[in-house]
C-alpha cells in the first residue's frame, strides 16, 4: 500500500511539473506578421471633381526570441514601405522605415535584471521633401543611420509593460547628408560619423483594451551627457482592431522630437484597413 502511495505521489508530481513547464523554454521562438494596405480610386467623366489615385503600404514585423532559466534574448526587425500616386504626378514615397532591436538580459532573481541592447534605425530607400521644387532628398539607406548600444537594468516581469534604462553609446553614420552627423563646433571640417554617449530609456507597452482591439506602444528617450537637458524622443503608438483572421483596421501615430533632424516636433498619423498574413 505504501509503495502504491509513493508511486502515485511521484507520478502526480511529474505530471504537475510537466504542466507548469514553459513549452518555449530553451528554444528559439520566431514569429512574423505582414500587413498590406491598398487604396485605389479611378474616375472617368466624373463631374464632382477629384483625380485618380493609387496608394499602398507594406509592413513586416519579425520577432525571434529565446528564453532559458538564466537568459532572455529578444530580437525584432520591423520594416515599412509605402508609395502613392495622385493623377499625373510622379509616384511619391509615403512610408520608409527600418528598425532592428536586440536585447539580451540575465535573470538574477532581482526586481530588475542587467541587460545589453543594440538598436539600428535607418530608411529602406531614398526619402524626399516634396514641398520644395525641385524635390530635395533628405534621407537614404544608412544616410543617416543610427546605431545605439546601451548597458543597464531592465524590468520585464509584466506582460503589459517592460522598461529599461542604461548608459548608451550612439553612433550616427552618413554618406552625402552630413548635416545629421556634422559637429557644428568644428568649423573647418565636415564629419560623416559622430559618436555620442548618454542615457537611453526604452519602454514597451502591449495592452488588450477590448475583445478585438490591442494597443502597442514604444517610447524611446535618449539624452547626451553634454546636453543632458535635451532629449531625443520617439513614441510609436498602434491600435489594431481585428475584424477577422485576415483583415485588420490599424491606426498608428508616431511622434518624433530630435533636434539633429528637425527643431520642430515630427508627427505621422495613418488610418488603414489592411490584409494581415501570419507566416509563422
Amino acid at each position: 500500500m505504501k509503495k502504491m502511495f509513493v508511486t502515485l505521489f511521484l507520478l502526480s508530481t511529474i505530471l504537475i511539473s510537466a504542466q507548469d513547464a514553459d513549452p518555449n523554454l530553451n528554444k528559439w521562438v520566431p514569429s512574423f506578421v505582414s500587413t498590406l494596405n491598398i487604396s485605389q480610386i479611378a474616375l472617368e467623366n466624373w463631374t464632382k471633381g477629384g483625380d485618380n489615385s493609387l496608394a499602398f503600404s507594406l509592413t513586416g514585423d519579425f520577432y525571434f526570441d529565446y528564453k532559458s532559466e538564466d537568459w532572455t534574448s529578444k530580437n525584432q526587425l520591423k520594416a515599412s514601405y509605402g508609395r502613392t500616386k495622385l493623377g499625373k504626378d510622379e509616384i511619391r514615397t509615403t512610408d520608409n522605415d527600418l528598425y532592428i532591436e536586440n536585447v539580451i538580459s540575465r535573470q538574477l532573481g532581482w526586481v530588475v535584471d542587467p541587460y545589453f541592447s543594440n538598436i539600428l534605425r535607418t530608411q529602406l530607400t531614398e526619402g524626399f521633401d516634396y514641398k520644395v521644387i525641385p524635390k530635395l532628398i533628405i534621407a537614404d539607406f544608412f544616410d543617416p543611420g543610427y546605431i545605439t548600444q546601451s548597458l543597464g537594468f531592465t524590468y520585464n516581469k509584466s506582460a503589459i509593460i517592460q522598461t529599461r534604462l542604461g548608459i548608451a553609446i550612439q553612433e550616427t553614420f552618413t554618406k552625402e547628408l552630413t548635416g545629421y552627423s556634422d559637429d557644428p563646433e568644428t568649423l573647418n571640417e565636415v564629419e560623416d560619423y559622430r559618436l555620442q554617449t548618454g542615457v537611453e530609456s526604452v519602454t514597451d507597452v502591449k495592452k488588450i483594451i477590448a475583445e478585438n482591439i490591442q494597443y502597442t506602444g514604444k517610447l524611446r528617450l535618449f539624452s547626451r551627457f553634454e546636453t543632458i537637458d535635451v532629449w531625443d524622443v520617439r513614441w510609436d503608438n498602434a491600435f489594431t482592431a481585428k475584424v477577422n483572421n485576415w483583415l485588420n483596421v490599424n491606426m498608428t501615430v508616431v511622434l518624433i522630437h530630435e533636434v539633429a533632424q528637425s527643431k520642430r516636433t515630427q508627427l505621422k498619423e495613418a488610418l488603414q484597413i489592411g490584409f494581415v498574413y501570419t507566416i509563422f
